[in-house]
């Protein structure tokens, strides 16, 4: 047996282990959850112990593909420091009310680590843009009759979500069509918050700076607005400030200033993003 056979063999053999290695996802069949939600719950390599993926659909569905949107969370597992998303969503009536008339795929996925939607470097259990991307989204689009191009996935988020929000559509723009974010650090320089845990060195944190995203990536966003920037309480500094960058990169938005609300997923905000985000 030749060396070059040996070799081959050596790297099919190492193949099939690395696939092997890597888990398919365990997901459970669905539970009634609050709000008019079901719950699924989720073991993914990607996540330390279980989490979690909230659903809520449409009453009735007369027509689709649904756009799926995407809430994500401020805060790990499924604590409400700041609010209760579900609530929020269900008082709006988001899923019926919106969507071309169909509807609106409601997502809300948990996270076993605090939420900055990047992975760190090394650890593998803290992998959040990969599991939202690799687990979350493939999950929804075999489960529920949501379209699979960019133009039937929108992005939701406030504080540290609607950050991850807007890098998740820069990082990917051909997977997301929409990004609405309110009252976000968007112009942050260094990993604060809670996030240094989270994406483990500065050099992972510049590819996830919302900033540089914006300079790089916002002439791959085209002509058509696809960021949708609001908010007025913590963070009332960087939002203004990106504000001042989007119009000097000249990067089509929808901006929306005050009025102020409590820092606080049921202080009424998302009623002003609704129409846009989910339309």
């Amino acid at each position: 047996m030749t060396c070059v056979h040996h070799l081959a063999v050596a790297f099919m053999s190492c193949l099939f282990l690395c696939a092997a290695a890597r888990a398919d996802p365990v997901i459970s069949a669905a539970k009634k959850a609050d709000h008019g939600f079901v719950v699924y719950d989720v073991q993914s390599e990607f996540q330390a112990g279980t989490t979690q993926i909230f659903v809520r659909r449409p009453a009735k569905i007369t027509g689709g593909p649904l756009l799926a949107l995407y809430i994500l969370p401020v805060e790990p597992h499924d604590e409400k420091r700041w609010g209760d998303a579900r609530a929020e969503i269900a008082k709006l009536n988001i899923a019926d009310r919106y969507g071309n008339r169909f509807g609106v795929v409601c997502v809300f996925p948990t996270f076993s680590h605090l939420p900055w939607f990047a992975d760190h470097p090394s650890d593998p259990q803290i992998r959040q843009e990969t599991y939202f991307l690799k687990v979350v989204l493939p999950f929804i689009e075999r489960s529920y009759p949501v379209g699979t191009d960019r133009f039937s996935r929108a992005l939701l988020g406030f504080s540290k979500s609607g950050w991850g929000a807007w890098t998740l559509l820069l990082r990917h723009p051909d997977m997301f069509e929409r990004a609405a974010a309110w009252d976000a650090p968007m112009t942050m320089d260094v990993p604060r918050y809670g996030m240094a845990p989270i994406v483990g060195t500065q050099d992972n944190f510049e590819r996830h700076r919302v900033t540089t995203l914006l300079r790089e990536r916002g002439v791959l966003l085209g002509s058509e607005p696809r960021l949708m920037l609001t908010g007025w309480d913590f963070y009332r500094e960087q939002t203004v400030e990106a504000r001042r960058l989007l119009q000097q990169l000249k990067i089509p938005h929808v901006y929306r200033d005050g009025p102020q609300r409590r820092h606080h997923w049921n202080s009424g905000w998302m009623a002003q993003l609704a129409p846009w985000i989910a339309r």
